[in-house]
């Protein structure tokens, strides 16, 4: 019912680029430069304007994706208003996107609940990183993301999306076992300053959270190798090529002989973990529902990490 070229600019806006943009639409930069063009032909305004190698949106184009978002919440809400008219409508499909721990550690937990309140519905769950979450989420190919909150995400002032924040989760330290720092009850991550680090590559969302917690504590990390997975950080732990954060949710493999020690010493390391729907979606029933279901797994959940 709404323009999807609107969906177009909007990517464009987030991403900075036609190419992108085009990406996320799954469509060619030919395909999405020729509806931007059409679309500014139509309306009489420039919508776009080269900036080196991206683009920059006009003021006209701002004009109309605020309106565009309007018009994006109150299609959601009145997609809400007409389930609850349907006769037997018990919510269809609902569709979670989730980073790896969520994925393994919250969102099955959901799912497993809503499958016994709604037996009849059909549920599925895609990992995958959050800026690639919020995507798939502007593009409507899924109704809920649980992420790690980063700087590069969609700000919670983002008119597009609904956010809510489920819960912080502490960063501990994992060291190899002959490491000088085990045996201690907790550390400051101003001790590691000097160490070599081992975290994920450049761009995701666990680099970013790495780097902004020694930033915090006052030092940029000697990063000696990067690994993406659990088994290569921790196989590179334990046999001391450097030190990690790891989340205190994260399932380190039991094979790679570590150690975890809380920070306890401010500032303590945390990554947020927050949830989000496009605006106006958060009336659907079924939608409502896994909301619901999620705020009452994540509460249970934050009670178990501040009693560990």
């Amino acid at each position: 019912m709404i323009d999807r070229r609107l969906r177009v600019l909007t990517a464009i806006a987030r991403h900075g680029t036609v190419t992108a943009a085009a990406e996320v639409c799954r469509m060619t930069p030919s395909s999405a430069s020729h509806q931007m063009q059409a679309l500014a032909r139509e309306l009489g305004v420039t919508l776009l304007e080269p900036d080196g190698r991206r683009v920059r949106l006009t003021a006209a184009a701002r004009t109309l994706l605020a309106h565009g978002e309007t018009l994006r919440a109150q299609w959601e809400r009145a997609q809400a208003e007409l389930a609850a008219h349907r006769d037997g409508d018990t919510g269809g499909a609902l569709r979670f996107c989730g980073f790896s721990t969520a994925a393994a550690a919250v969102v099955p937990e959901v799912l497993g609940r809503l499958r016994t309140a709604h037996p009849g519905w059909e549920l599925q769950l895609r990992e995958c990183e959050p800026a690639r979450a919020f995507d798939l989420l502007a593009a409507g190919d899924t109704d809920i993301v649980v992420v790690v909150a980063t700087s590069s995400l969609p700000p919670v002032t983002d008119p597009a999306f609904d956010q809510r924040t489920l819960f912080d989760e502490p960063l501990d330290l994992l060291v190899g076992p002959d490491h000088p720092l085990v045996g201690r009850a907790d550390v400051a991550l101003a001790d590691t300053a000097a160490e070599r680090w081992i975290c994920s590559n450049p761009g995701r969302a666990y680099h970013q959270l790495v780097t902004m917690a020694c930033a915090g504590a006052g030092f940029a990390p000697d990063i000696a190798h990067h690994a993406d997975e659990w088994d290569t950080g921790a196989a590179l732990v334990s046999r001391g090529f450097g030190v990690a954060l790891v989340p205190r949710l994260a399932d380190v493999p039991a094979r790679h002989e570590t150690r975890r020690i809380r920070i306890g010493t401010p500032p303590v390391p945390i990554r947020r973990v927050v949830a989000a729907v496009r605006a106006g979606a958060q009336h659907r029933p079924a939608v409502a529902a896994g909301l619901a279901t999620l705020d009452e797994v994540c509460r249970e959940l934050a009670g178990r990490l501040a009693a560990t």
